[in-house]
């Protein structure tokens, strides 16, 4: 819908599926945009489980909580729609108490993140206050999830962000906390 060519990550799940055998893959899109063009792609199925945590109201429009699947699918879809203004600990909130419980209870093979840097609190297009220390930590929740219910498979996909620092920032955060590489700077997160 104007933003992307194609969904990676949809792909990528796709893929793994196809070449694979995966059967169980979790994906947690985290953007200002909701991610509707993934959620469509899995809607009707319960072999991926799908969660969005983005900017509502907002573009596409779509990702109200309602919005949980149809068919087979139902309940494998997970919106998490959020006012602007949300920083750090309100998404690294979201992970540990959304997302961790739900990937152990679904116990996926993968776990793929659709990583936008538009939650950027610089970013011109998102109403969100998330710094790079904020991406850091959300990254290191994600990996501690992976390390406990995949054998630590994760891959992130770069979903884009419209503030040149804001990318070169959370990109180095989201790399350090992949790498383990001590990245906050000891002051107490509180956006």
């Amino acid at each position: 819908m104007g933003f992307c060519l194609f969904n990676n990550v949809a792909l990528g799940a796709r893929y793994l599926q196809e070449k694979y055998s995966a059967r169980k893959i979790m994906i947690v899109d985290i953007d200002v945009h909701h991610g509707n063009g993934t959620q469509a792609a899995f809607y009707g199925t319960d072999e991926v489980l799908f969660l969005s945590m983005h900017q509502f109201p907002g573009y596409p429009g779509t990702g109200n909580y309602g919005e949980v699947g149809e068919g087979k699918g139902e309940g494998y879809t997970v919106n998490i729609p959020l006012s602007k203004g949300h920083g750090d600990r309100d998404f690294a909130r979201i992970v540990y108490f959304f997302v961790n419980p739900l990937a152990q209870q679904f116990q996926p093979e993968i776990l793929l993140v659709s990583c936008g840097f538009d939650l950027y609190h610089r970013d011109r297009l998102g109403g969100m206050k998330v710094t790079s220390e904020g991406y850091g930590l959300i990254t290191f929740f994600l990996t501690s999830i992976a390390e406990k219910v995949c054998k630590g498979r994760i891959a992130f996909v770069l979903e884009g962000g419209y503030s040149l620092q804001g990318i070169r920032e959370c990109g180095l955060a989201v790399l350090q906390a992949l790498c383990g590489v001590p990245a906050l700077k000891g002051k107490e997160i509180d956006r």
